[in-house]
Order: C-alpha cells, then sequence, then structure tokens
C-alpha cells in the first residue's frame, strides 16, 4: 500500500501555549482502491459481517425457542452463551492487540455458524440437546472476539465529527439482518402451521452466516485506511486483561455516577427472554412467529431513529434537556408495553399452552392485536439499547474512558440476560419471568434518573473529561 499512499505534510497552527501542531496527512489511494479502501465502504462492509452473523442469531432469537417446539434447549445455549461471552470478554481486548481485529473478527464469526448448525443438527436428530448447548457456548467466546474487533474498527475508521454517522451507518446494516432473517423465515414457513420452522430456515441462516465469514476475510487490513480528512487509522489498543481490570476500579473512582447505570445495563438484553420465548414462543404457532420476529426487528430500525434523531439529537436543544426528555419517553414506553402485555400474561400459563399445543394463527381475530404489541416490544428494546448508548456518549469523549465504560455495560447486560434465559430454561411461572422484567426495566429507569439530572452536561469540558491508566498512576 506504501506506493499507493503519498505522505504530505500539514501544519496547523495554534494560538495557545502549546505552539504548532504538526499532523501527518495522506492521499487517498486512487482508482477501484478509493472505494475498497474508503472509511464508509469498510464500515458498510463490517456492517454486512454482522448482518450476516449477530443478525442471524437475533432473527432466530426472535422467532422464539429458536424456532424449536420446546424452548429449553435455546433458553440453556443462550444461557450458555452470554455467560462465557460476559467472562471471555475481558480477554478478547488482549487477543485483538496481538493477532490484530481482521482475523478477530474472522474467528468470531464461527461461532454463529456452528450455532446456527447445532438447530439444524436438533431438527435431523431430535436429541442433540448437549451439542445446542455446546454450541451456545463456543458462541459466546466467539461473540467476545466479533464485537471487540466490530467496535475497534467502526471508532477507528471514523473521524471526531462522524462518530454517530459511522455508527448510524453501521447498526442500520446490521439490524437488517434480523429483519430479512425474520422474512427468510417466514416465507419459508408460510404453509407450514406446526409450532417448529422447517430445515430449510436453519440451512438458508447457516448460508448466510457462511457468506458472513467469508467476507469477514475480504476486509482490509485497518493500517491501511485513511480517513475522509487524510489521517491515517490509528486502532485503539485494547489493554492487557490485568489492567482491563485495574481500569474497572479507575473508572469507578473516576466516575462513581456510573454505578447508577448499573441496573439499566442489567436488563437491557434480559427481557429477550419474555418477549421471544414467553410470548412469542408460547403463543403462536411458527408461520406467525416468523411474521412477529420480522415486524419486532423493522420496528427496532423505527424506534432507534425516533429517539435518536427526533429526540436526542435534536441540537436546538440543550444536551440535559434532551436527556430528561428521552427518559420521560422511555419510562413511558416501559409502562405502555408491560401494562399491555400483563392484560395478555395473566391468561396464560406453561401449563394452559404446552409445546404440543394449537397456538395461534396470524388468520385468528386476535392476532392483530397480539401482534401490535410484540411490535411495540421491538421499538422498546430499540430506544432502550439507542438510550443508553446515547448516555455513554453524553458522559465522555475519552476513548479509553468509554472503552472501559462499555465494558461494565457488555458484561453487565450479558450477566442479567444469561440469568433470565437460564429462568426459562429451569421452566420458571411465565409471570415470575413477566414481572421480573416489569420491576427491572423500572427499576434501571428510575435508578438512571438521578445520574441523568446531576452528572450530565450540557458539554463535555477535556480538562475534566480525564481518565487516570496504569502508567498514569504509577508516574503520579
Amino acid at each position: 500500500m506504501t506506493d499507493l499512499i503519498t505522505e504530505k505534510k500539514l501544519e496547523r497552527g495554534s494560538n495557545d501555549n502549546s505552539g504548532s501542531q504538526r499532523e501527518e496527512i495522506f492521499e487517498r489511494p486512487k482508482g477501484w482502491r478509493a472505494i475498497y479502501y474508503h472509511p464508509y465502504f469498510q464500515v458498510s462492509m463490517l456492517g454486512f459481517v454482522c448482518f450476516m452473523c449477530p443478525g442471524m442469531f437475533n432473527a432466530l432469537g426472535g422467532i422464539g425457542g429458536g424456532g424449536q417446539v420446546t424452548t429449553t434447549a435455546q433458553a440453556n445455549a443462550v444461557t450458555a452463551t452470554y455467560s462465557t461471552f460476559a467472562f471471555f470478554g475481558f480477554f478478547s481486548g488482549t487477543i485483538n492487540n496481538v493477532i490484530g481485529p481482521r482475523l478477530t473478527l474472522f474467528l468470531g464469526t464461527w461461532g454463529y455458524s456452528l450455532y446456527i448448525a447445532s438447530f439444524l443438527a436438533d431438527n435431523i436428530h431430535p436429541g442433540a440437546y448437549n451439542f445446542v448447548v455446546t454450541a451456545g457456548a463456543i458462541l459466546g467466546l466467539c461473540a467476545g472476539l466479533l464485537w471487540t474487533a466490530q467496535g475497534s474498527m467502526m471508532m477507528a475508521y471514523a473521524t471526531e465529527s462522524q462518530k454517530g454517522l459511522f455508527i448510524g451507518i453501521f447498526w442500520a446494516i446490521f439490524n437488517m439482518g434480523a429483519v430479512v432473517g425474520g422474512a427468510v423465515a417466514f416465507g419459508n414457513n408460510f404453509h407450514n402451521e406446526s409450532n417448529a420452522v422447517e430445515n430449510g430456515t436453519y440451512i438458508a441462516f447457516l448460508i448466510l452466516t457462511l457468506i458472513g465469514v467469508a467476507l469477514a476475510l475480504m476486509m482490509a487490513d485497518p493500517a491501511k485506511i485513511i480517513r475522509t480528512d487524510g489521517t491515517k487509522v490509528t486502532l485503539p489498543r485494547h489493554p492487557s486483561w490485568k489492567t482491563e481490570f485495574y481500569n474497572l476500579y479507575a473508572a469507578l473512582i473516576n466516575d462513581p455516577w456510573i454505578v447508577f447505570l448499573f441496573p439499566m445495563f442489567f436488563v437491557s438484553n434480559y427481557f429477550y427472554t419474555w418477549q421471544q420465548n414467553d410470548y412469542n414462543a408460547a403463543l403462536f404457532n411458527i408461520r406467525t412467529r416468523s411474521l412477529n420476529a420480522f415486524l419486532y426487528w423493522l420496528a427496532q430500525i423505527f424506534g432507534s431513529v425516533f429517539i435518536g434523531y427526533c429526540i436526542l439529537d435534536q441540537t436546538r436543544f440543550r444536551r440535559r434537556i434532551r436527556a430528561l426528555f428521552g427518559w420521560i419517553v422511555t419510562f413511558a414506553m416501559v409502562f405502555i408495553v408491560h401494562i399491555w402485555a400483563y392484560f395478555y400474561q395473566r391468561t396464560y400459563t406453561r401449563a394452559s399452552v404446552p409445546p404440543q399445543a394449537s397456538k395461534m394463527d396470524m388468520s385468528d381475530p386476535a392476532f392483530p392485536a397480539h401482534v401490535w404489541l410484540y411490535i411495540f416490544c421491538g421499538l422498546l428494546d430499540a430506544m432502550w439499547q439507542t438510550f443508553v448508548y446515547w448516555i455513554l456518549g453524553a458522559m465522555s469523549n475519552n476513548l479509553a474512558k468509554l472503552g472501559v465504560i462499555i465494558g461494565f455495560y457488555k458484561g453487565i447486560q450479558s450477566a442479567g440476560a444469561a440469568g433470565a434465559w437460564r429462568a426459562d430454561g429451569v421452566l420458571l411461572p411465565y409471570m415470575n419471568i413477566f414481572i421480573s422484567t416489569w420491576v427491572l426495566c423500572a427499576a434501571g429507569m428510575i435508578f438512571a434518573a438521578p445520574m441523568i439530572y446531576y452528572r450530565l452536561k450540557d458539554h463535555t469540558d477535556a480538562e475534566n473529561d480525564t481518565f487516570e491508566t496504569p502508567v498514569q498512576a504509577a508516574k503520579a
């Protein structure tokens, strides 16, 4: 690539005491390389890798029970996924440093193919329960690798003024994966009125995840990417696992307000269990579950745009005002969804809707009201996740500090999800899981309120946005 890039120097003057800065600016490559090595093209490719892999995982989860008649195997497999994700996430950054983000991303994609293949194997040879759970555990390790590499690349390719845009491009493409997956499942099972998906659905999902594996190999080396402002990409280095643990402690000392967000982190994937298994899989036959999943993930796109663009990014209002309004809207949506859902949940139990029972079809008169609830569940999920990420971005512009805070987020999120899926795996009553979901969602919003009100500022001052690393601590 060195023959394609001409280095130039640009001196940027400064009126402060620091004097002038010299920043190296590079000329972009020409021809087809100008497209292939463009940051927009590479972040779009990254989105399509996650479209094919985590997107299919989400689509299969949205169907409920992984498309199976009984949800036990899928619930325990996802419990294993989030348990290993929470643990190995601490080590994935070190692996990313050693082998590089492109290879880390490639290794991470394989877990999604194995996970889909395990459900296909169970469909062909019933009784492959142990294989499904083992595949779920391996997926947790791979997911840690994939999302670490994804975060490194997405953050590195954008200039300071493009962070939101690049995140938007990635998440729009990624979420469309679950929408397409839901459409594939619906199309393959349109004439299937049983309670389990056909083999063709798993085969289609498996093929899509393998395409994602191939796409990961086709991505460019991040070191060869030049941003749109001419600066060269410098990937954020993840610290060793020992340093990661130290930084968790340092983050709590530097910014103790973060603990008020922990309940919100904990429940951010917790509610999937009731929505996907204890509502969608419990009440509907497979073709209707597939349609519900398609609409659920489609609603996510609208929910994210609504709260992200229409509320949180309206710069004509102060940031603290936007934060408070976002909190009010999300808190209201929590109660709209759960009050509505309560009137359905109180009408059925595990005993009244056993796996082999005749389930609701899309042709039933009661279906429209029930599917609208599932659509609103998708809206709530998107609003919740977008609001959390926006709060974290409003807390700091320091990349090292944000990396640690997001580490808190993903670790606590995975622990909450593992607990919820385990509760479903041991067949706790639907009402128990539903009430715990409602209470934890409400608690997450209530605990976050003082942090949003007192901690968030209209602007983040650089001098107050510091994070003392272990090396800095040693020099002090």
